[in-house]
């Protein structure tokens, strides 16, 4: 090989030199950069792993806050509909009660009007039967002629107005 420009010995020690700095380079920067790499990966691995965990907690914490909504939303639909019942019943009562207080106004105002009424006929009469008697004392007292008679009723009909004014 000495044609070819190569020494055997040289050959030889760096062979040798370059599988001691293969062992060398083994035990001292590829096994701890391979011990980096690995651990290096399992980070990342446990990372995704983790992220993947994440977003499955955040699906399901999206669904269970899609659920609270809807049972929410319904509950509070159900609120509106119990509160519109509740306000059409107090509606409903207090129409039904507006209504029996006119009934009993109007019942009230009819005895009122009739007791008034009653009232009224027996004063009426009371005054009829007064000047009844007014009249017949007067007619007792003389028998008229045309004149006296106008005079008699004159007379009534002013003496009446004076028991009223009384």
């Amino acid at each position: 090989m000495e044609g070819l420009g190569i020494s055997v010995p040289t050959l030889i020690t760096q062979v040798v030199t370059f599988i001691i700095l293969l062992v060398v380079l083994r035990f001292v920067a590829y096994k701890p950069i391979m011990r980096m790499l690995d651990e290096r990966s399992r980070k990342v691995k446990e990372s995704m792993e983790q992220a993947d965990t994440l977003k499955a907690q955040s699906a399901r914490g999206e669904e269970e806050l899609k659920k609270q909504l809807e049972a929410a939303s319904r509950e509070g639909q159900d609120r509106i509909a119990r509160a519109v019942k509740a306000g059409e019943e107090v509606k409903q009562k207090a129409q039904e009660d507006a209504k029996k207080e006119a009934e009993n106004l109007i019942t009230r105002a009819r005895a009122e009007i009739q007791q008034e009424r009653d009232d009224a006929i027996t004063e009426v009469r009371r005054e009829f039967a007064d000047l009844t008697v007014l009249a017949a004392g007067k007619v007792i007292e003389k028998s008229l002629d045309k004149k006296d008679h106008r005079e008699l009723i004159d007379k009534v009909l002013k003496e009446s107005s004076t028991l009223h004014k009384e």
